[in-house]
């Protein structure tokens, strides 16, 4: 993992739930505080109690706890959450998550934007599990890409890691990843690999550098450039193999493209560092999850 997007998802994590949660007040009730709306929950009492739980229709990996908790803060402060269920705790179909008590108007109001979280997160966090479940006992590690939700970029890395993945760059602004059309708009893989290190040079070497080739060719010509973190676009597992013999432990090589549970194991037996799956984060299914009163 690099250290530094690491550390610097960690330091984001907290203003991240905290602007999560408010765009999604935004997006569901219209407005913040006293300017929120849900003509709805006005049907019942405001001073109507009840009890509720949460509950999993599906086996799964529970992870955005924080986000369902900022969510009841700042929509229904008179809701307590007691929880009966860990962050990334493995839980089976119809298992209580949490039990809630409180005023039954501020628990509707909330219930959308706390499952849509816990439904999301948790559904990046168990096909992370998925992957990782299936490579164990190789050298190769699940990592997550760029291709996700918008507005949810932070959130669903943190997932990422929950289910036991790593996270790579955070965006443009910490890392370099040198594609096709860069090399094709600099005009070779050694001018591409220069200028990115004049560039992490300026940034004090703070900036990882990767390269993505197509080829073995490709291959050979990023080793001989310097590049030690490399991205092996669309290899089949002959080429993988290929590629690891030929790079003879000199850069950190990444599988991408094409990669499901059907082949993952088989590509980390090729020897690879890192396999990169973006299905992590844009092709999830939501966890199926409710909300239901108890008492009432």
């Amino acid at each position: 993992m690099n250290e530094l997007t690491h550390k610097h998802t960690l330091a984001m994590l907290a203003e991240t739930i905290t602007a999560n949660v408010q765009a999604a007040i935004l997006e569901d009730l219209g407005g913040l505080g006293v300017n929120a709306q849900d003509f709805t929950a006005q049907l019942i009492r405001s001073t109507q109690l009840a009890e509720a739980r949460i509950i999993s229709r599906e086996h799964a990996v529970i992870c955005g706890i924080p986000w369902v908790e900022e969510c009841f803060k700042q929509i229904a402060p008179s809701v307590t959450i007691t929880w009966q269920v860990k962050e990334g705790e493995i839980v089976s179909a119809n298992q209580t998550l949490c039990t809630l008590n409180g005023r039954a108007q501020e628990m509707l109001s909330a219930e959308r934007c706390a499952l849509n979280f816990l439904q999301t997160l948790s559904a990046t966090a168990t096909a992370t599990k998925k992957y990782t479940d299936e490579i164990a006992g190789t050298k190769a590690r699940i990592m997550d890409t760029r291709k996700t939700i918008p507005g949810l970029r932070i959130a669903q890395k943190y997932a990422v890691t929950v289910g036991g993945g790593l996270n790579q760059r955070i965006g443009l602004y910490d890392g370099i990843l040198i594609k096709e059309n860069h090399i094709a708009a600099a005009g070779s893989i050694e001018a591409a690999m220069l200028e990115a290190n004049k560039i992490a040079a300026q940034q004090g070497h703070a900036l990882s550098i990767q390269i993505e080739v197509e080829s073995l060719t490709e291959l050979e010509r990023a080793l001989s450039a310097g590049a030690q973190l490399i991205l092996l676009d669309n290899f089949d597992t002959a080429l993988l193999k290929a590629a690891v013999a030929l790079n003879a432990n000199r850069a950190i090589l990444e599988a991408s493209g094409g990669i499901d549970l059907s082949n993952v194991k088989e590509i980390a037996l090729t020897g690879v560092d890192r396999i990169s799956i973006g299905s992590l984060t844009k092709n999830i299914k939501a966890i199926d999850l409710s909300m239901r009163f108890s008492n009432i």
